[in-house]
């Protein structure tokens, strides 16, 4: 039971707010020591007996580390980082969503569906959460109130469409999860375009009936009519056109099978620095910040996944792992009983912690059980990968609510985001409910 105590305390100390990295690591120090205590020292062993033990616990941690720091997979993740950097201090959002407005302004509703839209696109271009979501928050919500839109479904769309960037390739919690079940990049990508397509479609659906239902909720944008309408199209595909064709190329390369993930990556990297320098925003300063914030933000997620090792380790030295298989292969409904407990155990998970945490310490558990089980590894992916996206939603922690109330205007109250997200995260039940009960609709086998 050492391993289940040293789980609760691990997630204790993290929702009290220590460090992520030194947490795991720390624990499991502390926990790892009380492992071979038990182990050597009731059977009369000595302190060096004691000492070699907790040593051999940890004796494979410079390999371990040696593979995650040769990782090809993991090499993408730094690049697509940087990518999405650029791209956001380039104000690629805001070209967007201006003149996306222009086009569906007219539409009851059409700013919020102009936002679900563009999120979609820059997930799909710089995958980078906190980026999306204040972006939209600078440009998008004072537009929609000035509009008479409500704050909660403001709030809510833009959180909503600012996640988008956890399912839609070229996705950061897909490149992870693709090295920790062990599977091509391109596949998880390829897996992973339906469900988020799906996830835009829903958000819109929703919107015009809100709209439809409540007139004063989303009402059409008043247009500047001293402008063409041909000229706002030509804006709008001028800003639109040029990102769209660096994740054609990135995304393509990869379902086509003429680069791997890591260099369509690079690539992706180098279009970045273009599109800057097309739209005239590259300047040696905007680099070096967005290179410093690629560093450190690969740095913590390396530091997580050391210190999830070493977790993960103390974790199956005190055979925890197979008190957890043993309950969840022993579940009424077997492989559908163990899906509803592991979907609702990494919701839970959500309201707290990230998915880096979650995805390097909770999925290798139950990855092994699901293969004993027999569920479709890639299937199983995507269905984390979906759920994942909700803990970026959830509150109290969930990091898009907090990303949006920095920026929001002072009117904006923490209760008008929590409201405006509860549907959106129902709709993300949905979906996800959809591809548990329907895969082959999404071309999965189960």
């Amino acid at each position: 039971m050492i391993g289940i105590v040293m789980f609760g305390a691990a997630l204790l100390l993290l929702v009290v707010g220590f460090p992520v990295a030194f947490t795991f690591g720390a624990v499991s120090i502390f926990f790892g020591a009380i492992s071979a205590w038990f182990e050597i020292v009731p059977d009369g062993g000595t302190v060096l007996e004691f000492y070699e033990e907790f040593l051999s616990m940890f004796s494979m941690m410079p390999f371990r580390i040696y593979a995650i720091m040769t990782n090809k997979i993991l090499m993408a993740v730094p690049l697509f980082i940087f990518m999405g950097i650029i791209l956001q201090k380039s104000e690629l959002a805001e070209r967007m969503l201006e003149s996306m407005g222009t086009l569906f302004g007219k539409v009851r509703g059409g700013l919020a569906i102009s936002t679900v839209l563009i999120g979609a696109l820059l997930a799909a271009s710089t995958g980078v959460v906190g980026a999306s979501v204040v972006a939209m928050g600078v440009i998008s919500l004072p537009v929609m109130l000035n509009n008479g839109y409500s704050k909660s479904l403001s709030c809510g769309t833009i959180c909503a469409a600012g996640t988008l960037g956890q399912i839609i390739p070229p996705s950061i919690v897909l490149i992870v999860l693709a090295d920790v079940f062990q599977l091509p990049v391109g596949d998880l990508f390829k897996a992973a375009v339906m469900p988020g397509l799906m996830l835009v479609g829903v958000y819109i659906t929703y919107i015009l009936i809100v709209a439809f239902l409540y007139k004063d909720k989303a009402p059409a944008m008043q247009i500047d009519t001293s402008v063409s309408r041909g000229a706002n199209i030509k804006k709008a595909l001028f800003s639109i056109i040029p990102p769209l064709t660096l994740i054609v190329l990135v995304l393509g390369s990869i379902f086509a099978g003429i680069a791997t993930p890591t260099e369509s990556a690079s690539l992706g990297a180098l279009g970045s620095l273009l599109l800057a320098a097309m739209y005239g925003k590259i300047r040696y300063n905007m680099v070096k910040e967005a290179s410093l914030e690629t560093v450190k933000t690969t740095a913590m997620v390396f530091a997580i996944l050391i210190g999830a090792t070493a977790f993960s380790m103390v974790f199956i030295y005190s055979g925890a792992d197979e008190i957890v298989e043993a309950f969840m292969t022993t579940l009424p409904g077997e492989k559908w009983g163990f899906l509803i407990l592991s979907m609702l155990i990494i919701m839970f998970l959500g309201f707290f912690i990230d998915f880096i945490e979650i995805s390097y310490i909770v999925v290798p558990i139950l990855l092994p059980i699901a293969q004993t089980i027999g569920i479709d590894p890639l299937w199983f992916a995507i269905l984390i990968a979906l759920n994942l996206q909700t803990s970026f939603l959830t509150p109290p922690f969930g990091f898009s609510l907090f990303y949006l109330k920095g920026v929001a205007p002072p009117n904006i109250h923490t209760t008008d985001i929590y409201k405006g997200v509860m549907p959106f995260i129902l709709l993300q039940v949905l979906v996800l409910a959809s591809i548990v009960l329907f895969p082959q609709f999404y071309g999965f086998a189960n």
